[in-house]
């Protein structure tokens, strides 16, 4: 018989290979000098007494791995119920020294982590536990094991391990969520998308790396980009990334760039059903925003005329919606009006403008200024 320790732990960490689920299982088989030893220490009520007990468990027994694993969990977990969570947490990484693909310890850290309030430690823990599930399933089949059967098992091993899955995506969000440092935050976003390419929160990470990569805060255009096309790749009608990556592309100077603005504008019109009678203020946003990005690249593409229209459009979706993507239509469209001199209309739009407070609001003035003067010479 063998002592197994832990709820969601699959395989046994005793120097062997682990085929199935690439996860570790702390075993100690019963009647082992490991197993006695245990069974004296359960018998010891006071805890201090107990602590010391485990340690000189963990000197006798150090070359078995499943004995180092437990050992020091048991510490951490009796640091933990003492209310000294550093301790708590550094006998629980010794723990992971010995059993780092063990589910039911990642999860004890991680948990520790949050009450420490150290995102940096939940972003590692949930990591390895996530490259851990991956794992599952991808070990050499062992020899007279059907593929069905591998497959199966395998499969019952993903199942088992959903919860301690689940939970340790679950707080590497949060911690991306947390985490007010554009570097780190984008660091965490790389990192956990790599450990969970199939997470749930898959929208909601990929709005956060496109602010997180945009202006204001790390400015890095080509990394936005390359995070958004393959996001895309994954999630094609994501209306944040497709809105993210318009933007970009519109304001580069390439053609080829101007075009997929173009191309991902009118998807994000498409998809966003503003004009529909369910649609929400979410949907008018995303298509307002969309048909103004629009527009700005029909200018850029020298399509003035066709520009007016889509900035008309955005104007109307944006009024009462969002202050600043309001401003920002009613600016272009007074542009277009100006250039093509309408200039009744662009100081119609611009007299709306500059009445609003933000970024535009002096461009628009001084826009306003000049559509006036031009109006005054005759021109």
């Amino acid at each position: 018989m063998k002592r197994t320790i832990g709820f969601s732990s699959l395989i046994v960490v005793v120097l062997t290979s682990i085929s199935y689920a690439q996860l570790d299982q702390i075993v100690i088989a019963a009647g082992t000098p490991e197993d006695q030893a245990l069974q004296e220490i359960t018998k010891e009520a006071d805890a201090q007494k107990k602590l010391g007990l485990y340690e000189n468990f963990l000197q006798k027994f150090s070359s078995n791995s499943a004995a180092v694993a437990y050992g020091n969990w048991q510490i951490s977990q009796a640091y933990q119920n003492a209310g000294d969570l550093p301790k708590a947490m550094e006998y629980g990484d010794k723990a992971l020294v010995a059993a780092p693909h063990n589910l039911d310890i990642l999860v004890s850290q991680a948990g520790l982590a949050q009450q420490l309030k150290e995102d940096g430690k939940i972003i590692d823990y949930a990591e390895k536990g996530g490259q851990s599930y991956e794992l599952i399933g991808n070990g050499a089949k062992p020899d007279g094991v059907s593929d069905q059967d591998f497959a199966n098992r395998a499969a019952s091993a993903k199942d088992t391990a959903k919860a301690a899955h689940d939970f340790l995506e679950g707080v590497g969000f949060n911690a991306i969520a947390d985490e007010k440092d554009p570097k780190k935050r984008m660091s965490y976003i790389e990192r956990f998308s790599a450990a969970f390419p199939s997470t749930k929160f898959q929208e909601q990470v990929s709005q956060y790396a496109m602010y997180t990569l945009g202006p204001g805060q790390l400015n890095d255009p080509a990394r936005l980009v390359a995070f958004g096309e393959k996001s895309l790749a994954s999630n094609p009608s994501s209306l944040p990334v497709l809105l993210m990556l318009a933007s970009t592309y519109v304001e580069d100077s390439k053609p080829a760039n101007i075009a997929k603005a173009v191309t991902y504008s009118n998807k994000v019109v498409t998809l966003a059903k503003a004009n529909d009678a369910d649609a929400d203020r979410s949907r008018k946003l995303s298509a307002g925003v969309a048909h103004s990005t629009l527009g700005y690249a029909f200018m850029k593409q020298d399509k003035t005329a066709s520009a007016i229209p889509e900035f008309k459009s955005a104007a109307a979706l944006l009024k009462g919606q969002d202050d600043v993507a309001y401003a920002t239509a009613l600016y272009r469209l007074g542009f277009a009006y100006a250039k093509t001199n309408h200039t009744t209309d662009a100081r119609e739009v611009l007299n709306e403008a500059v009445k609003i407070e933000g970024p535009l609001q002096e461009p628009s003035r001084q826009l306003l200024e000049k559509v006036n003067a031009a109006r005054a010479k005759g021109k």
